[in-house]
């Protein structure tokens, strides 16, 4: 199995990386509080590789962020 890890950093890395990770769970069907949406005749294959499940069949990013100031990470975390 294959997990990748997504670094991102400041405030256009951070701004990037959240337009890719809105990306990326649109194309594997998860919604925005982190539930997996499968459209019909699809399986969850694959879905580990960005995603980690966690409690209640949750999906969240494999991602680590960082930036000097607060902002940008406190306005990603509130989407």
């Amino acid at each position: 199995m294959r997990e990748i890890i997504h670094i991102q950093g400041g405030q256009c890395g951070n701004q990037i990386g959240y337009n890719f990770w809105e990306t990326i769970a649109k194309e594997h069907h998860i919604n925005e509080v982190g539930s997996y949406q499968p459209p019909e005749n699809n399986t969850l294959e694959n879905l580990d590789v960005y995603f980690k499940e966690i409690n209640n069949s949750r999906y969240v990013p494999r991602s680590i962020l960082f930036d000097l100031e607060p902002g940008t990470i406190d306005s990603i975390r509130g989407n």
